[in-house]
């Protein structure tokens, strides 16, 4: 399947063929934080890129980049095991960064589950938390010589209380390694199908809200920003059982083009000039706790790829990043979401 960018094997170039569109005059953003195209008076959509290993053959994190990323988001609804937090992590870990973010995280102290399985190869570096919304970035030891200005705020748009404390809103860290200036966003969007509005604002306003009280306003955003989590858009334009056809027909790209958050970038609504790697895995959302067959209740969603992980690279002209692997961890079932994973290898430009 080709992406709207050409066939780039996710490496992000410094220049990049775009469609051409024209110009759409915008007021200036409060923030240089914004996801919209305010800030450039054009939109392109996200762009999505091929991963270069394909989605089963995740990359070995080879010495060849300076930094290397592994990013995780799962929203647990209230559930959780030791055997799935190892399985989250995974076995090989070769990458620099590790970056999880989690959503209806249940009462239990993830943190020390994720140290505990980390505690041969990894540190923790930075961790925000918001209630059920959690984020942390974990690090190889002896790493602490790398990390500079680690920073962290929230910003609540909604949700409420209960057993697994449904939080809406974003939880991020913004942390320099290596020299390299990155910040990760953690969210939970409003839910449904019909609140479509509601999400786009939801991000507009995390977007211009996160670290304005701390930064200046005006300040330079990160060479690098990830966008993960739970951001809720659904399919659009058509019903459960011809969606589960497709996708039991292995067929599921073809409802890419029914995916809300892809609509919407597309018309300029939200996160301008965002990478995505190709939805190659399936939906994500709704399973039958514990079951690889989707939602059977009375409801009867249909599925969506609610899960999900956008970059942005802010500084083209000294970073460059490639995009190994892009997949959903289909061996975890407690939870009715299927976790989603990323590999993103950066470079100086030389």
């Amino acid at each position: 399947m080709e992406s709207k960018a050409g066939n780039v094997c996710g490496i992000i170039p410094k220049t990049i063929c775009r469609r051409k569109k024209k110009p759409i005059k915008r007021p200036k953003p409060q923030t240089l934080h914004s996801i919209t195209d305010e800030d450039e008076g054009t939109h392109e959509g996200i762009k999505t890129v091929d991963a270069v290993n394909g989605r089963h053959h995740c990359c070995e994190f080879s010495g060849d980049s300076d930094i290397c990323l592994c990013i995780v988001t799962w929203n647990m609804n209230g559930q959780v095991n030791y055997e799935d937090v190892e399985k989250l992590v995974g076995r090989k870990r070769k990458f620099d960064l590790l970056v999880v973010g989690l959503q209806e995280v249940p009462r239990e102290n993830i943190v020390q589950m994720l140290k505990k399985v980390l505690a041969d190869t990894h540190v923790l570096l930075g961790k925000a938390i918001m209630q059920s919304l959690q984020l942390f970035v974990f690090g190889p030891q002896n790493s602490e010589q790398f990390v500079r200005d680690v920073k962290v705020d929230k910003h609540a748009v909604g949700g409420f209380g209960g057993l697994i404390r449904r939080k809406k809103g974003a939880v991020a860290i913004r942390i320099t390694y290596k020299d390299i200036q990155l910040e990760f966003v953690s969210c939970h969007l409003a839910a449904h199908a019909r609140n479509v509005e509601e999400r786009n604002d939801q991000s507009r306003v995390i977007s211009h809200s996160l670290f304005s009280k701390k930064w200046n306003p005006y300040a330079k955003p990160a060479q690098v920003t990830v966008w993960l989590g739970d951001l809720n858009y659904r399919l659009q334009g058509i019903t459960t059982f011809p969606a589960r056809d497709l996708i039991r027909d292995n067929l599921h790209e073809q409802l890419t083009s029914k995916d809300q958050l892809l609509q919407q970038a597309e018309r300029g609504q939200i996160f301008n000039g965002y990478y995505e790697g190709t939805l190659a895995f399936k939906p994500t959302y709704k399973y039958n706790i514990g079951s690889s067959n989707y939602d059977t209740s009375h409801k009867v969603r249909v599925p969506s790829w609610t899960d999900r992980i956008l970059f942005k690279v802010d500084d083209h002209d000294h970073i460059n990043a490639t995009l190994h692997c892009y997949d959903s961890i289909d061996s975890i079932r407690s939870s009715d979401h299927r976790p989603v994973r990323a590999h993103l290898c950066l470079n100086f430009v030389k």
